[in-house]
């Protein structure tokens, strides 16, 4: 073989003739491998969700590098067994160490071919154990005290899961307009959940409810999750300017009772009862994010409390966090639905948003004037940058107001309502 020849075969295999092969559909992967570069620049320069933001951008650059290998599934084959290893095979050669099957009274070998790295750390996602074990980290550095001393922000945690529920039927009306299999709009019930709960602004919640319901949106939704979480203090605020007056946002609102040990321990077991006896497919979420509040409330643990919000939180983020951005391969990504996702996504968060500062307008007026509707738009569960822009937004009308810990309530409430919401979503369809 000539040295010509030699170079031309190693070029021919590379997966840089697979990426500028165009009729091939390597163009597919160069955008791919732009979004993810767009994706990495949003995390490290401008700081957007990093701690995600970056590990699912560079999962997704490794997915569209053409032969790259990372998510290529685990190949199983049977091999008929020969006379001579049946013989052996009855007087217990082998059988301790390979898998013997039998199909059709015969006997075959099972050969399993290794499958790429990330396709055996998806299976955590597959599998749905990656994001509670995100909430028990988050429920270990989360204190429900302002929801406890102030009960009122579990009704603004709830109004702020409307986003959900009216892209939900939205959706699924797109399915309405004549044409739309044709056009790729017509989303199924399952699509339409996984594409609603963006708007619980929660990313580890919309992880699960998609792996669940339509795994193969999961890097569409994902990104998108993200992303609007990454914008709260773009999003939000002409959304809470709109739809409130310049009185109300600047209402100050009277200090918050302390809560005791007592009640802070009691808090994470009743929520867990009453909310996996009424809705059992919350449990994973729920339960391990009060789980996480327990070994922080309790005292007793402290070595479990730093390790599931630090060391475990940690690892687990940068495995869900690569393998989802792994998803996102060229093949799956680049469609009309995808563009359709992102915009729904912005829908429901709006919605969401809107939904809470309308409600907290509800409880200005029933409360006479001593609740500041602003606070609602924390029921979002974007902790804590939701209610650090509710804060923002209040002094702005008034420098003498600091409504962080009354937001804090419905932040922390929203993290609930959004895990139950996506119980009653995977309960009706999953």
């Amino acid at each position: 073989m000539g040295v010509l020849e030699a170079f031309s075969q190693i070029w021919n295999e590379s997966g840089f003739a697979t990426l500028f092969n165009f009729s091939g559909g390597g163009w597919k992967n160069l955008i791919m491998i732009g979004i993810a570069c767009v994706l990495m620049y949003l995390a490290i320069k401008k700081g957007y969700e990093p701690l995600l933001l970056l590990p699912i951008a560079f999962g997704m650059l490794l997915v569209n590098l053409p032969l790259s290998g990372v998510m290529d599934p685990q190949q199983n084959s049977l091999v008929p067994l020969t006379a001579a290893e049946l013989e052996q095979l009855s007087v217990g050669v082998y059988a301790q160490n390979y898998p013997v099957l039998e199909l059709g009274g015969e006997l075959y070998w099972q050969h399993f071919e290794q499958g790429g790295l990330f396709w055996y750390l998806y299976q955590g996602v597959k599998f749905g154990i990656y994001p509670p074990l995100i909430f028990l980290g988050i429920g270990c550095m989360t204190d429900f005290g302002p929801l406890i001393s102030n009960p009122k922000s579990f009704l603004l945690g709830a109004a702020a899961q409307l986003g959900i529920f009216v892209t939900f039927f939205g959706a699924r009306a797109l399915g309405l307009i004549p044409g739309a299999e044709g056009l790729g709009i017509l989303f199924s019930q399952q699509e339409a959940a996984s594409i609603a709960i963006i708007g619980g602004a929660d990313g580890p919640t919309a992880i699960y409810l998609t792996s669940k319901l339509a795994p193969h949106l999961l890097g569409a939704i994902a990104v998108a999750a993200y992303s609007y979480m990454a914008l709260v203090p773009i999003i939000q605020p002409p959304i809470m300017r709109a739809l409130t007056t310049k009185k109300e946002r600047s209402v100050v609102m009277k200090e918050l009772r302390s809560v005791s040990k007592t009640e802070k321990i009691l808090f994470p077991i009743f929520v867990t009862a009453v909310c996996v006896l009424l809705l059992p497919s919350a449990a994973p979420l729920v339960g391990m994010l009060m789980l996480g509040n327990l070994f922080r409330e309790s005292g007793v643990v402290e070595r479990l409390t730093k390790t599931s919000q630090n060391e475990l939180m940690n690892i687990v983020t940068i495995m869900l966090g690569v393998t989802v951005g792994a998803t996102a391969n060229a093949h799956t990504f680049l469609q009309a639905k995808t563009i359709l996702i992102i915009c729904l996504g912005l829908v429901a968060f709006a919605m969401g948003t809107a939904g809470g500062v309308l409600f907290g307008k509800l409880m200005y007026w029933f409360s006479g004037g001593k609740i500041n509707p602003l606070i609602g738009s924390a029921g979002v569960s974007a902790v804590p940058m939701a209610a650090r822009v509710a804060q923002k937004e209040g002094q702005r009308e008034n420098p003498a107001n600091f409504l962080l810990m009354h937001a804090m309530g419905p932040n922390v409430a929203g993290v609930i309502g959004s895990a139950v919401a996506a119980g009653v979503l995977l309960t009706l369809f999953g």
